[in-house]
């Protein structure tokens, strides 16, 4: 079983996989490295980057989250600002300090290698880092794979599962689900909604009130996201020129606090999403919701729905993302929330799916309903390519979170109002993003090498 702090984690955008991962990995080797004694005669460091981290790396920052995680940043700790003087300095002085290790020299131009042609068997996402000595001698490698919103393997840990589950749960969880058929019978059998199910598998790693304070945390990074882009104007890094739209779309909502909310409804949910993906956009630091890509949608829908008159409605949003992440396990245990395997019907799909969940959960909705509402929020995002113009989480990423909220919103109002029980299951929906996936060309994967990707540049 995953926790919620699996699902739900902070770090800096403008991607999980391509950042957030990376910062990971190069932590984790260096960590690795020092366990075999190979680090303290280390000389010069290689970063191999494959598949999607190479082809969509630059406009991603893969390279400088790899640069980060080798200097021992952590994501959830990162602040922005302190990452780019960092990789200011690692680029005039040419030199590296290794956590844990040896400053060595580093040129950034040469050090990185960025192997689009190099088309990994295993996973899309694939880094290779190997250490050097004084003599040119390889003495130490490893080569992990960033696998979407965050999580990173190992190699060993993908091509030699253990019997079972790739995935072992070390808290033994008292609510083991591998379905959401399983999870619904859960909550029949024992008389308990969703997010109890999810709260009381928590309650075996953590005492309850460290869960509460992490909830909190993750919303309130949340929040402050949503703040930060409603506020900073200007143009998006990367060369698109691409200019924040959020604030200006606010400041005429504010103009015309008595306006129908019917015709606003749409208004508001877009410009949540928008600030916090335009801030995801430009490195800031946002909470994976299951992944950077797709972050505005769960804060979108929270801080409309959620949120009476500025006052934080604490158990309303608690039991919002502890609902929405037990349906992101399930993408995550049974398909992958990686857009470089799934297409965006891994990350904006899913987002739609989680958040229409747990907006089900808040309206009163039974487990059913709720499970309901999570499948036609994935039902209609199934398809959904990954195909970012320039290799740039903005176009079309800005956006379709924006439509990803109002999806959730519907599915929820749909999964509530119906009158019959419905046809699609959420375990059929998700069995069906994993094939569509699996289906879909590579280009339309996180690739920049289809779909708007290239008709963009192209016209």
């Amino acid at each position: 079983m995953l926790s919620v702090f699996d699902i739900f984690k902070i770090g800096i955008g403008p991607s999980s996989s391509h950042t957030v991962g990376p910062m990971r990995i190069g932590v984790r080797f260096l960590t690795e490295a020092k366990e075999a004694g190979a680090l303290e005669n280390a000389a010069r460091v290689r970063i191999d980057l494959h598949g999607s981290l190479a082809l969509t790396g630059v406009g991603h920052g893969t390279d400088k989250a790899s640069i980060l995680g080798l200097m021992g940043f952590a994501p959830d700790e990162t602040d922005p600002d302190a990452a780019d003087a960092a990789i200011a300095a690692v680029k005039k002085n040419k030199r590296l300090k290794l956590a844990g290790g040896p400053e060595i020299a580093f040129d950034p131009a040469h050090d990185i290698d960025f192997r689009g042609d190099i088309i990994p068997t295993i996973h899309p996402n694939e880094m290779r880092l190997a250490l050097q000595d004084a003599e040119g001698s390889e003495i130490f490698e490893q080569t992990y794979y960033s696998v979407g919103g965050g999580f990173i393997a190992g190699a060993k840990q993908l091509t030699a599962p253990a019997p079972g589950d790739m995935i072992k749960d070390p808290h033994a969880s008292p609510y083991t689900f591998g379905s959401a058929s399983n999870l619904l019978s859960l909550c029949k059998t024992e008389n308990l909604s969703i997010d109890e199910v999810i709260l009381r598998n928590e309650d075996a790693i953590r005492p309850r009130a460290q869960t509460t304070e992490g909830l909190d945390r993750i919303w309130a990074a949340m929040r402050d996201c949503v703040a930060r882009g409603l506020m900073t104007r200007g143009v998006l890094p990367g060369g698109l020129v691409v200019r924040r739209r959020a604030p200006a779309l606010y400041a005429k909502l504010q103009d015309a606090p008595l306006a129908n909310e019917r015709e606003q409804l749409f208004d508001w949910l877009n410009v949540y999403a928008m600030a916090v993906n335009e801030e995801n956009a430009a490195g800031g630091r946002v909470v994976t919701a299951p992944t950077n890509g797709a972050a505005g949608i769960i804060p979108s829908v929270i801080k409309h729905y959620c949120e009476d008159g500025g006052e934080r409605q604490a158990d309303q949003i608690r039991r919002f993302l502890v609902t929405a992440a037990g349906v992101g396990m399930l993408y995550k245990q049974r398909a992958s929330i990686s857009g470089a395997e799934m297409g965006c019907q891994g990350e904006v799909g899913v987002a739609c799916s989680m958040a229409a969940a747990g907006l089900a959960s808040v309206w009163g909705g039974t487990p059913e309903q709720i499970e309901h509402a999570a499948e036609i929020g994935m039902e209609h995002n199934l398809g959904l390519t990954c195909d970012p113009v320039g290799g740039l989480v903005q176009i079309p990423c800005i956006e379709r979170n924006a439509i990803g909220a109002v999806k959730a919103v519907n599915a929820a109002r749909l999964a509530l109002r119906a009158s019959e029980s419905h046809k699609v299951s959420l375990d059929q929906v998700i069995e069906t993003m994993r094939q569509t996936g699996l289906d879909m060309s590579r280009k339309y994967k996180e690739t920049s090498e289809g779909g708007l990707a290239v008709n963009v540049v192209e016209c």
